[in-house]
């Protein structure tokens, strides 16, 4: 994906210092000289449509969606036009903005930007999305405390925006657009490697947590059909004689300026962190913010439970807490923690979880159901250790490759991001790179598991809907 980049020829200050030079053929608009506000309504037969923070507009999918709503009186949604720009008025300061793909109805909760006729609204969809753009809108949003802030059209006209020529506009929307695609391609490919990789650690884990290291082992029937053989030696039980499930959670108590660092399903991978934990004080966390967590626990989701959200906290800690959508396994004695936390996302284990689950949009697990599971351990934690350190070595290399993969990935995304601001803002010129048009096909990168879970969170607080029923499993 090189591309030969280079700045524009002259260009002049821009006065405006989250902008600061740009090309000296730019001019600096007001967004009201760009948009007008479109306020209409009465269109019931339009599809739904929602602004995500992860893929701009789109049409919603109530049927496969996690969230499932009734819609009490579709006559309040307002109509956006296909190519209309609609933004979430108390998310656009985190990029909750896009272009409308089809004719559809907007939430009142969302603004509706229709374009003059010189503006393609791809390309300021772009910018209105860099963090530069998204930190001015702080600066004219309204509201009592600054995450509940909105921007309501009569500011948002008010904000300054850039103006390329209207062909430079497009030209610029073409070259990001088609960046755009190759880098959906090599993210998918790259996850697919991760996917090969996570594949061999789960045989390696799974054999050593189902029948040790010893091949001629002699094996018996443990009574449980979702177990089968596990060897002579080993102890059969269920998981909560085992460990102590949810031992430790924030009492309401809690002085409202405590802070912790917190972890929702969202998170968290199979074994890894996807991000890292929030730092929240008390007063302003969720309500599902209370399993406390310490050094040697093990957590598992119970909702959305095909995520296979499992990680084990492997540091001593006294300011982790976990989402309430997570089961806490502590170890009791004659367990070896980490030995543990690789039988519990072991596919055996992992699969028997999700089998168990009920539900459809949030399958859910309930405490009791995963703690009457029978888990089968060595008897000794010398020999647990003997199958931890295997697992270890045998995995280690197979960590690296993953870990440096991750890395690629974010890298790719902080490449991706900071090119589109240079571009938008007009730090270099691409006009000799973009593709006269791109070709509109269906290869957009889906949002992964856990970022739907995180999305679906975010639109259920940020929508005010008219809905007759709002299920939220993780609450």
């Amino acid at each position: 994906m090189g591309h030969d980049l280079r700045p524009y020829p002259e260009y002049k200050d821009s006065r405006l210092p989250w902008l600061g030079q740009i090309p000296a053929h730019w001019e600096v608009r007001r967004n009201g000289r760009l948009f007008a506000q479109r306020n209409e309504t009465g269109f019931s037969d339009l599809p739904i449509l929602e602004v995500s923070l992860k893929t701009e507009v789109r049409v919603r999918d109530f049927e496969n969606s996690a969230r499932k709503q009734v819609m009490s009186d579709r006559a309040k949604y307002k109509r956006a036009a296909k190519g209309d720009i609609a933004y979430n008025m108390m998310r656009l300061w985190q990029g909750a903005v896009g272009v409308a793909p089809v004719d559809g109805l907007i939430s009142p909760a969302y603004v509706v930007a229709r374009p003059f006729p010189e503006v393609d609204t791809r390309y300021y969809a772009y910018l209105f999305r860099t963090e530069a753009y998204m930190a001015e809108v702080n600066q004219y949003s309204r509201g009592i405390v600054s995450d509940r802030n909105r921007l309501y059209w009569d500011e948002f006209k008010q904000m300054p925006s850039v103006f390329p020529l209207p062909a430079e506009q497009t030209a610029i929307a073409n070259f990001l657009d088609e960046h755009g695609r190759q880098v959906r391609q090599l993210i998918r490919n790259k996850r697919r490697v991760i996917e090969l990789l996570n594949d061999q650690k789960q045989a390696v884990i799974n054999l050593a947590v189902t029948r040790g290291l010893d091949s001629s082992v002699r094996m018996t029937d443990s009574g449980d059909s979702w177990l089968g053989e596990v060897p002579e030696s080993w102890v059969v039980k269920p998981l909560k004689r085992w460990v102590a499930i949810n031992a430790r959670d924030l009492p309401e108590s809690t002085g409202p300026g405590f802070a912790f660092r917190y972890l929702d399903i969202g998170s968290v991978g199979t074994g890894y962190l996807v991000e890292q934990p929030e730092i929240m004080r008390f007063a302003q966390a969720p309500s599902r913010a209370r399993r406390i967590l310490r050094n040697g626990d093990t957590i598992i989701s119970t909702v959305r439970t095909y995520l296979k959200a499992v990680y084990f906290v492997s540091d001593e800690v006294d300011d982790l807490v976990a989402s309430t959508g997570f089961a806490v396994l502590s170890p009791g004695p004659a367990v070896v923690p980490e030995f543990l936390s690789f039988v519990i996302q072991s596919n055996a284990f992992i699969d028997r979880v999700t089998a168990h689950s009920v539900g459809i949009a949030y399958p859910a697990i309930a405490e009791t159901r995963l703690g009457a599971f029978h888990v089968a351990l060595p008897p000794s934690e010398a020999e647990q250790q003997i199958l931890l350190d295997h697992i270890k070595h045998e995995t280690r290399e197979l960590d690296v490759a993953i870990q440096s993969t991750r890395r690629e990935l974010e890298l790719i995304h902080e490449y991706r991001t900071r090119l589109i601001s240079d571009v938008v803002k007009g730090k270099v010129d691409v006009r000799h790179l973009a593709p006269e048009a791109v070709e509109v096909t269906e290869d957009l990168e889906p949002l992964d598991e856990a970022e739907e879970f995180f999305e679906d969170e975010l639109q259920d607080a940020a929508d005010l809907e008219p809905v007759e029923e709002v299920v939220d499993a993780d609450d």
